[in-house]
């Protein structure tokens, strides 16, 4: 039901919501004015961050919009700080979380179920087909902290950039290509990346005064800690949790993503450390299931209670199972119909046909009830099928066009624009299929079938 939609999201890291406005969402906002078929942009500034959201048309292809955005991103870059790089939200809608897991353990701290979850299970879960992203809640994301001592800076006449420099520099790999001996090559590299603490301490700053290396942990203490958080995710109370949420992407079925994405899960549990389990936070799934199942029963019940109907006034079992044959066959039409357009079975889909139901019978009904009149006047003067003929004659251009009319009072819903359209659709789609499949059956169906089951003693109307 969203409408088409795509984000830019730009981190400025430590600068004011203001200056944040000033320097990026206003340069992208008005760069993003001229994208073709964008109908709104809203621009929002937040500590450290700023989203810019482009709506375009209805109907516009989102990765045709995708790809304009991205073109004019490119004119704007320049416009922007230094460092400062504006990337593009996932290819999703805004109902597209539709499902969420926890990692619980009692052997694990919450740096490292976060780390679990960052370098493990979301890599995985990106990769089944339908997720748009997997975004990670909760915990702790380790990082190393360098807490600079000013005196001793003082001290030792370092400045503090040069730190931030000499950390950069000693954080790398490089190569010195190849080394020939008896014939065989030898790849030269300097192992430089940092994988401990012990690393970082002993990254040179330079030389003092004497000619004496000074190294990092001289001058400042060096730990590993959290990265600062702006909020937390918690259980049922107990406490603190780390998850991850699963965002479907557009245009994807629901019901088959969180499938495989619960299989994909099931098969990742054997490679998680001991003692750690993965919980349902949410499933959309479940609704879907609960609502498409209430659905289905009042449309059972809806359909028994129309059949029990007939069965009761036309007091005639094989002329009421006409009718009720009438019911199945044109709801699997509209069902092959919905099918071959891509129109999914959700509560509004299933709403039309449930609207539907009571007038799906009315033209067999009378169709019926004049073939009683016919067989009650004519039997014995003339043959079987010439009777039925005549009353379908009588009847069935009537029945045609009453039910075609039936079939077109929805077609104003079909001039309906943006989420009212999108969410109305279905219902109008489905409901005209279903009629009009009743509108055919009413004129090839139901009087040959009322030929082959509607014989034998039949009771007058006088005496029903």
């Amino acid at each position: 039901l969203s409408d088409v939609q795509v984000i830019v999201l730009t981190e400025y890291p430590g600068q004011a919501p203001q200056v944040v406005e000033d320097q990026v969402t206003y340069p992208l906002t008005t760069a993003m004015l001229a994208v073709p078929y964008a109908e709104t942009v809203r621009g929002y500034s937040f500590f450290g961050l700023s989203f810019v959201y482009i709506i375009f048309e209805d109907g516009t292809d989102i990765y045709w919009a995708r790809s304009r955005v991205l073109e004019y991103l490119s004119y704007v870059t320049d416009r922007l700080p230094p460092g400062v790089n504006p990337s593009l939200g996932p290819d999703a809608t805004g109902v597209g979380w539709v499902y969420q897991y926890v990692l619980r353990s009692d052997r694990h701290n919450l740096a490292e179920l976060r780390s679990i979850q960052d370098w493990f299970l979301r890599y995985e879960l990106t990769s089944v087909d339908g997720v748009s992203e997997v975004a990670s809640i909760g915990g702790f994301v380790k990082q190393y902290q360098v807490e600079v001592d000013p005196n001793k800076l003082l001290i030792y006449d370092i400045p503090l950039n040069r730190i931030k420099t000499a950390i950069q520099r000693s954080n790398n790999d490089v190569g010195g290509r190849v080394v020939e001996m008896a014939e065989t090559e030898y790849m030269v590299r300097g192992l430089g990346y940092i994988e401990s603490v012990e690393d970082l301490e002993n990254v040179p700053l330079g030389v003092d005064g004497f000619g004496t290396p000074v190294l990092l942990h001289q001058v400042a203490r060096v730990t590993t800690g959290p990265e600062l958080r702006r909020g937390l995710a918690e259980w049922d109370g107990e406490g603190e949790i780390v998850g991850g949420i699963i965002v479907m992407r557009y245009g994807e079925n629901a019901m088959e993503v969180i499938r495989n994405v619960e299989e994909k899960l099931e098969s990742l549990k054997s490679g998680l450390p001991e003692g750690v389990e993965i919980i349902t936070a949410y499933d959309r799934s479940s609704l879907i299931e609960r609502a498409i199942d209430n659905l289905s029963d009042k449309l059972l019940v809806e359909s028994l209670i129309v059949a029990l109907v007939c069965i009761i006034f036309l007091i005639h079992f094989r002329s009421a199972l006409v009718v009720i044959l009438t019911l199945p066959i044109s709801v699997l039409a509209a069902f092959l119909v919905m099918s071959w357009q891509g129109i999914n079975a959700n509560i509004m889909s299933l709403g039309g046909i449930a609207i539907a139901i009571g007038t799906l019978v009315d033209a067999a009904i009378v169709m019926i009830e004049n073939t009683h009149k016919h067989m009650e006047r004519d039997r014995g003067k003339k043959d079987h099928w010439r009777i039925v003929l005549d009353a379908t004659k009588e009847v069935g251009p009537s029945l045609f066009y009453s039910l075609l009319i039936i079939t077109l009072s929805f077609a104003p819903i079909f001039a309906l624009q943006a989420q009212e359209g999108r969410l109305f659709k279905p219902l109008a789609f489905t409901k005209t299929y279903t009629m009009a499949a009743a509108a055919l059956l009413a004129i090839t169906f139901v009087p040959v079938v009322t030929g082959y089951l509607v014989r034998g003693r039949l009771l007058p109307e006088r005496r029903n």
